[in-house]
């Protein structure tokens, strides 16, 4: 029996929509062929001075850095990344998608999700609760080359606090749709 490799498996985004200021999870999207789930987690501190000398320093709260990078396009996900408008029409051979990006739309928040399979048989999952793509969106179509899509953007803490959480799990554990409040 072969073992598989360690390394990245899999890449979910679920997007967060409001309605009359109550936060709920859509459906979850797969992120087809996932090369890249990074991120780092950073604070801007702010110092007190006084006496000619730093008296303190405050945090001014943690975020998280993540970029995303994947083979292909989904045209969902890429909607759930960047807002806009994803319109289905036919049926199979003839169905159709468009989306469209209008200036007046704004960039969604959306709960994101990767694993990685450990050599160990178990798995790592990465959580970020409450992404904004606020750095740059990126695909690029050459000759003879795969389509590359790359997302940037911060994490924010949910309404819980919750900012991230890395799960490892002795047995792998399939990613599954996020519960509570946004």
């Amino acid at each position: 029996m072969a073992s598989t490799p360690y390394g990245l498996r899999d890449v979910k985004i679920t997007p967060i929509t409001t309605t009359a200021g109550v936060g709920a999870y859509g459906t979850m999207i797969d992120l087809p062929n996932a090369q890249t789930f990074s991120f780092s987690e950073s604070e801007d501190y702010s110092e007190l001075r006084g006496d000619d000398k730093v008296a303190a320093k405050r945090g001014n709260g943690p975020t998280v850095e993540w970029t995303l990078e994947n083979g292909g396009i989904s045209l969902e996900a890429y909607a759930a990344i960047n807002g806009g408008t994803l319109t289905v029409s036919g049926t199979g051979a003839t169905t159709k998608k468009t989306y469209k990006k209008k200036a007046t739309d704004a960039r969604p928040y959306f709960y994101v999700e990767g694993q990685a399979i450990s050599e160990s048989g178990g798995d790592f999952h990465a959580i970020v609760y409450k992404c904004i793509a606020d750095g740059s969106l990126e695909g690029e179509l050459k000759d003879s080359e795969f389509w590359i899509s790359k997302a940037d953007g911060t994490g924010i803490g949910n309404t819980a606090g919750d900012l991230y959480d890395f799960v490892e799990n002795a047995t792998k554990t399939d990613i599954v749709v996020p519960t509570g409040t946004p």
